[in-house]
């Protein structure tokens, strides 16, 4: 930069406070570091938003005018509005302009619409670095560039393209379907995929098969064989089986059940056993390439359990604070000082064996990787050990950095070498097999072992040892054991899996993967089981209306080569409005628009949201079962007949003979169980959208009935009368305690049952149930210590849980300032309103925390004392603004003062992974509000 005879300033814009922070370190006196706080400027998200001379246009609810070249209308959020006067008067002081966002698509269109609004008179330049170090900051400063155009170009193109999608036809959906419903390029394809693995799941037929497990003994040492093959004919094993009809799909195999395979032990029991076969082959393993996004996401999935949003946000953090890489990439390219800093260490933390004798490099998979150039690695020219960080760093932060540290490292190490053996064993008639593996030399497995947090526990793992034989060798026979198999259905798609297929598809952008999963959680089409994404009822109606009527936007070819398009628009290969008028008007007026206003009439919703199950072929019901998707959720119909399907039943457990049941249930529901003999009011046992209930009263008297749920591991068939009498006692009283003549009384709360005396609570073991609790028992339970603290003092836990498999420190819940909460030491959530401390189980704990670290939670305290720091700012924007005294101008003020504050306390959290808006695109998360 040239010098400058005045006193003003440079000025540099970032994306986050945290990124700005982070580089004003590296800059001297002469540089003001701001934010933008994400994307200055976005296409209008409703029609409040559409600025009024274009709200009588017929394309207007879209935002872009597709009358005139695709033309985008953007407009500056009402969130950013503050932010962008901040920095255009921050521009009006300074000599020179240094837009520093993300080098990727999103961060290229950042830094055009910042030029674009701000309209620099100054000098503007274009700084894009791979990591945020002192090298890397002074090196952009010395080599700035101009804004590409072609990047600007394909995230505009990519943005109208999901608008166009997501605002066409999302409202088929909300018509046919129901509300708040939503489409998108690459969601809705996600959506399918997960839809057709629970199909294939629920056409599964299960088959089950017996084969022997033997234990043989050579040279003094055991191991085990399985059975392969018996009277020359072979075993089947899983793969043997139609999965549509649970019948062996090969003739002339050895199909046994328990009877036969018990008959088969008689017979070879006493049988001489030799070495039949022995193969020993050599084998050579080469270390996976280094971490692009989706790798990593796969593997913090696989190793860490966290989400692909988790990951994100504690990569982010991790890049921002100048310890990783940058971390949207498609590439497994590393630079030259990355190799060198990878082979230093290798050789001083392992040993010259295990350093190649040339550096090794990794092409990308990814068709048209166009993002980062570099892989995510640690940053620096010489990687600091993650020990020497784990200070700086809470417990996410450095398990993700150690993650990427060792498969930086171990991507530059030797491979690992060993031995395959396998061995059949003869006798009887009968052949067993046993494969074996060694590991001669480890390389790469040293360091990093995919989807292991212990290489060298892994290590150990991976060996199977057997003894030293020769073909001929005799083996003595100890025991052998019949075992049954059963074939398992397809598995269920999990965040790393799905994240995987999209990838290898060609389908979407592995940087937009985690707003997708997030996308399709929070409208419901995919819950959570475990970490599996199952698919819910409202999904498969949405995928069969798609590939009923609009096929084409959902194939999955169809969907990769919308990628190639859009790859080649960005390297300046095709026209983006000519593309854009293909894609909307089509060839002949036939495109998206043409065909919504088609189908739209052609859909009948009723169809649409009818899954058929089959009809029974006895009882008096003949006619079809179906699911229906209602407006309030799934519920089973055959004929006049309905019942409520639980939320997050999964689908696949829904058959023919479930949904019958179901129906039975709920018709039992409709006659009642007895009368309450205090109320004479009729009892009903129903099953609703949360489980089964028992309900006092009818829907037609005048006072509402009176609900209870079953207690936790009741089932339908432990409610008699007397069972039903009990639960509508609830919350009963149980007695008077001794000490004070104040009452005790039962709950079955939200998160288990327990007592409440006075404010005193405690949980129910669970073996004590609240409708049989006496007052002895309770009294004791009550005299059992239960620290509380005042306030002032140092406080001690309401409720002490197990260790947390995130942070590895106890789960404590804690009597706050605004009540109780739960905290894992990095993360603390609030409990639901009303419920108390001794309801919260470990699972609800885990719920609660991962539920708020998703939001970027971390310690109050921290953030509370940075929030104090920047109370002084807000005073001064107050004072700017003091003209506006019209009570509208006062509630603006109002709301922007409010998002300053939340933005602030957000930013000023140190361990905070929320530390910068997420500039990925709005990526198939579209539908008009």
């Amino acid at each position: 930069m040239a010098e400058s005879s005045s006193n003003k300033k440079s000025l540099v814009i970032v994306e986050s406070p945290a990124k700005a922070k982070t580089i004003s370190k590296f800059l001297g006196k002469d540089y003001l570091v701001e934010a933008s706080i994400g994307h200055v400027r976005d296409l209008p998200q409703g029609a409040k938003e559409i600025p009024a001379e274009y709200k009588d246009q017929d394309w207007a609810y879209l935002g872009v005018n597709v009358n005139e070249k695709f033309d985008p209308v953007y407009i500056i959020p009402t969130d950013k509005k503050q932010q962008v006067t901040k920095l255009k008067k921050l521009l009006k002081e300074s000599d020179e302009l240094y837009l520093a966002t993300d080098e990727d698509r999103e961060g290229e269109a950042i830094s055009w619409h910042l030029q674009e609004i701000l309209k620099p008179k100054v000098p503007v330049h274009r700084l894009v670095f791979h990591e945020i170090t002192e090298d890397a900051i002074k090196g952009a400063l010395e080599n700035p560039r101009t804004i590409d155009d072609g990047l600007v170009r394909a995230q505009e193109t990519r943005r109208i393209l999901d608008r166009l999608y997501g605002y066409e036809v999302s409202p088929l959906l909300w018509r046919k379907i129901k509300p708040k419903l939503s489409a998108g390029r690459v969601q809705s394809v996600a959506v399918r995929l997960i839809v057709q693995r629970e199909r294939e799941r629920m056409a599964f037929h299960s088959a089950t098969y017996w084969d022997l497990v033997a234990s043989f003994e050579a040279d003094g040492q055991v191991f085990q064989a399985t059975l392969v093959e018996a009277d020359g004919k072979r075993v089947p094993s899983s793969r043997d089986f139609d999965a549509s009809t649970g019948k062996v799909n090969k003739d002339n195999l050895l199909l046994l059940d328990e009877a036969g395979a018990g008959e088969l032990l008689e017979r070879i029991r006493n049988a001489d056993f030799s070495v039949g076969n022995l193969e020993n082959k050599p084998y050579t393993t080469k270390p996976a390439a280094p971490f692009t996004t989706s790798t990593l996401q796969q593997e913090a999935n696989r190793k860490l359990g966290f989400t692909a949003r988790r990951t994100m946000q504690v990569a982010q953090y991790l890049y921002e604070n100048g310890y990783i890489t940058y971390m949207r990439t498609d590439s497994t390219n590393l630079s030259q000082v990355a190799i060198d800093a990878s082979r230093k260490l290798v050789e001083s933390e392992y040993g010259k064996e295990f350093l190649p004798e040339k550096p090794r490099t990794y092409a990308s998979k990814v068709k048209n990787a166009q993002e980062a150039h570099e892989a995510i690695r640690p940053a620096g020219n010489e990687f600091r050990k993650p020990e020497s960080l784990k200070n700086e760093m809470n417990a996410e932060q450095f398990k993700l950095f150690d993650l990427i540290w060792k498969r930086t490292i171990a991507c530059q190490m030797e491979d690992a070498r060993g031995h395959r053996i396998s061995i059949n064993i003869n006798g009887g008639n009968a052949v067993f097999y046993v494969s074996g593996k060694t590991i001669d030399f480890p390389g790469f497995l040293r360091a990093y072992v995919e989807g292991s947090d212990d290489p060298q526990a892994e290590l150990a793992d991976r060996e199977t040892l057997l003894p030293t034989v020769s073909i001929g060798q005799a083996v003595d026979a100890k025991d052998f054991d019949p075992k049954s198999h059963t074939t398992q259905p397809p598995a269920r798609f999990s965040e790393a899996s799905l994240t995987r297929t999209l990838e290898e598809m060609g389908i979407g952008r592995p940087s937009t993967y985690a707003s997708i999963i997030d996308t399709i959680l929070a409208r419901k089409y995919v819950f959570k089981k475990g970490n599996a994404l199952v698919p819910t009822w409202t999904s498969f109606a949405v995928v069969g209306l798609l590939e009923a009527h609009l096929a084409k936007l959902i194939d999955f070819d169809f969907t990769a080569k919308m990628e190639d398009d859009l790859d080649s628009i960005s390297r300046g290969e095709a026209d983006a409005a000519d593309y854009l008028s293909k894609f909307y008007f089509g060839v002949d007026n036939h495109g998206l628009k043409q065909v919504i206003e088609e189908r739209i009439k052609d859909v009948d919703a009723r169809t649409v949201n009818s899954i058929p199950l089959g009809a029974p072929e006895e009882g008096e019901h003949k006619e079809e079962v179906f699911v229906r998707v209602g407006r309030y959720g799934p519920y089973v119909e055959q004929g006049e007949r309905r019942g409520s399907i639980q939320d997050e039943l999964p689908p696949d457990e829904i058959d023919l003979a479930k949904a019958l049941e179901i129906l039975e249930q709920s018709e039992k529901g409709e006659e009642p169980m007895g009368t309450h003999p205090e109320t004479g009011k009729p009892i009903y046992l129903k099953n609703g959208r949360f489980g089964p209930y028992v309900q006092m009263g009818s829907t037609d008297d005048e006072e509402k009935p009176k609900n209870a749920s079953l207690l936790k591991g009741m089932s339908v068939g432990d409610v008699n009368l007397e069972t039903a009498i009990k639960l509508l006692s609830l919350p009963r009283e149980v007695g008077l305690h001794p000490t004070d003549q104040k009452p005790i009384v039962a709950y079955n709360g939200r998160y288990g049952p327990y007592i409440k005396w006075n404010d005193e609570t405690r949980s129910l073991p669970a073996d004590i149930s609240p409708i049989d609790v006496d007052l002895n028992k309770s009294v004791e339970l009550l005299a059992q210590p239960k620290a509380g603290g005042r306030r002032g003092a140092p406080k001690e836990p309401l409720k002490t849980l197990d260790k947390s498999p995130v942070t590895e420190e106890v789960i404590k819940i804690m009597d706050g300032r605004y009540g109780p909460y739960v905290t894992d030491g990095e993360t603390n959530a609030s409990l639901p309103k009303g419920a108390s401390p001794d309801e919260v189980t470990m699972e609800v704990a885990l719920q609660l925390l991962a539920e708020r670290a998703a939001k970027g939670g971390t310690k109050k305290k921290k953030a509370k004392k940075k929030t104090t720091k920047k109370a002084a700012p807000k005073k001064a924007a107050k004072k700017t603004t003091k003209k506006k005294t019209t009570k509208k101008a006062a509630t603006k003020k109002t709301a922007k003062k409010s998002t300053k504050k939340a933005a602030t306390k957000k930013t000023a959290k140190k361990k905070s992974t929320e530390s910068a808006p997420d500039t990925d695109s709005a990526d198939n998360m579209e539908a008009p509000f």
